[in-house]
C-alpha cells in the first residue's frame, strides 16, 4: 500500500494498559477480534454429523481461498479447490532462472505489520519465520534517499532530512489530528473499546464518505501549503509516497493509519507463498471425521492438486450452486466459496444474474482496482553498503546506494540482502497507478533499461549494472489476467458497496434463492491490498458456511456472524 506517521508518534497520549497491547487490523468498520477468535480452544464452529464430507467449492486458491478451504476441512466438510493459475494468488514468489535458487522477488505481497493478527496466527501455525522489511528511514534500512526535483538528500533517520519533511510530518500528523480523532480512535482500538470505536467512526463516516484524500488534506489548515503537499504526495512517511491514494476516499487512508497497517513491516524469510503453500500441505492436530494426516492436498491428490480454473457459476434447482470448470466439468454444491478477485464475475466466468442479488452486482461493478507494477534484478552481494567516495577517490561516510524515494520513474527502490557476502536482490522500482502505467508497453529489459538510467542520475558513481547476475523478473498486476488489477480501493462515495459485499457472509435476511454462495478475499475487506483482509473474510465465510449447513460456533467462542448485530458497519442511508 503507501505510507503514514509512525504510531509512536502519538504514543505519549496511550495509557499504558492499551500501548501494551497490539492494535489488529480489524479495524474501526467491524471490529470483531480474529485473532482471539482464532486462538480459542473451542475452535471456529462444528456442522451436524451428517453433514461431514459434504463438499463445499473453494473459488480461488490465493490466501483467502487456502485459509477458507483448510478451516472448513477442520470441521469434517470437504473443501473442493479451484484455482486457474497457481496455489499462492497475490502472495506470488518469483525466483530468478539461473540464479541462487534461495534469491526471491515478492511479486505481490512483501511486508506485513504487527496489526495483522489474524495473519500472524497462520504465519507461525506454518513455522515461518519474519524479518524486518527494510522501508524507507526503517531501522532494518541502512540508508535512506529521497531524491526530488533532481535534488538528492541522504539519511539514515528521519533527523537527517531538511526541516521542510519535518514540517510536512508535523502537517499530517495535526491533520489528522483536527480532521479525524486520531488518537482517540487509535486508543480505543487500541483497548478494544467496541462502543467508542462505534461512536467516533459513524460520524466520521458520515461526514467523509463522499471526500477525497486530497480533499482531506487541502481541508486542513495545517496543508494549506501546496509546497507541503506535493512533498507528502512524493515521499509521504512510512513506505514511501501517497499521491496516487489522492483521488481514493480519505476513509481507506483512515483505517491504515488508525491500524498501523503501514508501520514496522516485516518480511516472510523465504518468500510469502510459503504460507498458502504449507496450509495446503498442512495435517491439522485437531480434525474431525477426517483421519488423522488428513491435508487439503491429499483431498485434491486424484487430481494432483486444486481443479483448474472455474469457467461458469449458476444457480440450480434446490438452491444449489453449480460449477464448471476449465477441463468440462460440471459439479454441483449446497455451499460454495468465491475469493477470486470480483471482476472475474464480469469477465472471465460466465454467472447467471440469479448468482448475486442486484444490489450487489452493482457493487462488483463499481469497484475500483489500483494498477501496480514491480521489478526486480538479482545482483551478485549487497554492493550498496561499500563506502561512496567523492570526485577525489575520498571516501564520504554515506553508502554507495540507498533505498530510495523518488519523482523519478522508479518511484520506490529497494535494496534485500541476507548478508554482506551473499548474493542479493533489488526491487529496481514499485509503483501504483499512473506510475504503473507508464510501465506497461514496456517488457522486462526495457523496463530495466530506464529504470537504470533514473538511478544512474541519482547514484552516477553506482555502477549497478556490473552487479547484476541474471535477467530481470517484473510483474503488471493490471496485465495479470486472473487479476486485472493489484488491490480494491474505494472511491469518494463507495462505502455503500463495499458495505454490501462486506456484509455478504450474513444471508439470513436474504431470500432462500440467493443464500449459499460467499464472498471473500482481500477486496471484500476493510482493508484490501493487505493480506489481513484476505484471511478475515475467509473467517467470515467460514462462519457462513457452517450456519448455512446447520452448524455453528461454541458458544464459548461466539463467531463475526453471531455478534454481527453488535458490532455491525455504519449503515449511511441510501435516499
Amino acid at each position: 500500500m503507501t505510507s503514514t506517521v509512525p504510531t509512536a508518534v502519538h504514543e505519549e497520549q496511550q495509557p499504558a494498559a492499551a500501548a501494551g497491547r497490539p492494535l489488529t487490523m480489524s479495524g474501526p468498520d467491524f471490529p470483531f477480534a480474529y485473532d482471539d477468535f482464532l486462538a480459542h480452544p473451542a475452535g471456529l464452529g462444528s456442522v451436524p454429523a451428517t453433514e461431514h464430507g459434504t463438499e463445499v467449492a473453494v473459488v480461488g486458491g490465493g490466501l483467502s481461498g487456502i485459509v477458507t478451504a483448510y478451516e472448513l476441512m477442520k470441521t469434517g466438510l470437504r473443501p473442493v479447490v479451484y484455482e486457474a493459475d497457481q496455489i499462492g494468488g497475490r502472495l506470488r514468489t518469483a525466483r530468478f532462472d539461473g540464479c541462487d535458487g534461495e534469491l526471491t522477488a515478492e511479486l505481490g505481497a512483501m511486508r506485513f505489520p504487527p496489526s495483522s493478527t489474524a495473519l500472524q496466527h497462520y504465519i507461525e501455525l506454518t513455522g515461518l519465520e519474519t524479518a524486518p522489511f527494510p522501508n524507507p528511514l526503517a531501522p532494518a534500512t541502512p540508508s535512506t534517499v529521497v531524491d526530488l526535483k533532481g535534488r538528492s538528500h541522504y539519511a539514515r533517520t528521519l533527523d537527517d532530512l531538511p526541516p521542510v519533511f519535518h514540517q510536512v510530518m508535523d502537517a499530517w500528523n495535526a491533520c489528522l489530528e483536527d480532521g479525524a480523532e486520531f488518537s482517540a480512535m487509535q486508543r480505543a482500538l487500541r483497548e478494544r473499546d467496541v462502543p467508542r470505536i462505534r461512536e467516533i467512526w459513524s460520524r466520521l463516516v458520515a461526514k467523509l464518505d463522499n471526500q477525497t484524500f486530497y480533499g482531506f488534506l487541502c481541508d486542513s489548515e495545517s496543508f494549506a501549503s501546496f509546497r507541503h503537499r506535493e512533498i507528502f504526495g512524493q515521499v509521504g512517511f512510512g513506505t514511501g509516497g501517497w499521491d496516487t491514494d489522492f483521488p481514493n476516499s480519505i476513509l481507506e487512508i483512515l483505517r491504515v493509519v488508525y491500524t498501523g497497517a503501514d508501520d514496522d513491516h516485516r518480511s516472510i524469510v523465504g518468500g510469502s507463498q510459503q504460507l498458502p503453500q504449507r496450509l495446503w500441505e498442512s495435517e491439522p492436530d485437531k480434525l474431525v471425521h477426517w483421519p488423522a494426516g488428513t491435508s487439503l492436498a491429499s483431498l485434491h491428490e486424484d487430481h494432483g492438486g486444486p481443479r483448474p480454473a472455474v469457467t461458469g457459476l449458476r444457480r440450480t434447482a434446490g438452491n444449489r450452486i453449480t460449477v464448471t470448470d476449465a477441463a468440462g466439468e460440471i459439479r454441483t454444491y449446497r455451499a460454495a466459496v468465491f475469493t477470486a478477485q470480483s471482476w472475474m464475475l464480469l469477465s472471465k466466468i460466465d454467472c447467471d444474474d440469479e448468482l448475486l442479488p442486484i444490489d450487489h452486482w452493482t457493487a462488483v461493478e463499481r469497484t475500483h482496482y489500483m494498477e501496480s507494477s514491480k521489478l526486480f534484478v538479482p545482483v551478485d552481494r549487497p554492493f550498496w553498503l561499500d563506502e561512496a567516495v567523492d570526485d577525489k577517490g575520498e571516501p564520504t561516510g554515506r553508502d554507495v546506494m540507498s533505498m530510495t524515494l523518488t519523482d523519478r520513474m522508479t518511484r520506490g527502490t529497494y535494496l534485500l540482502d541476507d548478508g554482506p557476502d551473499r548474493p542479493a536482490v533489488i526491487c529496481l522500482s514499485y509503483t501504483w497507478c499512473d506510475d504503473s502505467l507508464k510501465w506497461l508497453p514496456l517488457d522486462a529489459g526495457q523496463r530495466m533499461e530506464v529504470m537504470l538510467k533514473s538511478l544512474g542520475e541519482i547514484y552516477p558513481k553506482a555502477d549497478i549494472r556490473s552487479h547484476i547476475t541474471g535477467s530481470p523478473v517484473t510483474v503488471s498486476w493490471e496485465n495479470e489476467p486472473y487479476f486485472m488489477g493489484a488491490f480494491k480501493a474505494n472511491l469518494p462515495g463507495h462505502y455503500r458497496y463495499q458495505r454490501r459485499l462486506f456484509t455478504h457472509f450474513m444471508q439470513d435476511s436474504l431470500p432462500e434463492d440467493k443464500r449459499g454462495l460467499f464472498l471473500a478475499g482481500d477486496d471484500v475487506s476493510w482493508t484490501a491490498g493487505w493480506a489481513e483482509g484476505a484471511v478475515q473474510t475467509a473467517l467470515n465465510a467460514v462462519w457462513g458456511v457452517l450456519h448455512h449447513l446447520g452448524g455453528g460456533t461454541d458458544p464459548s467462542n461466539p463467531g463475526p456472524g453471531d455478534v454481527f448485530d453488535d458490532i455491525a458497519p455504519v449503515l449511511l442511508p441510501e435516499d
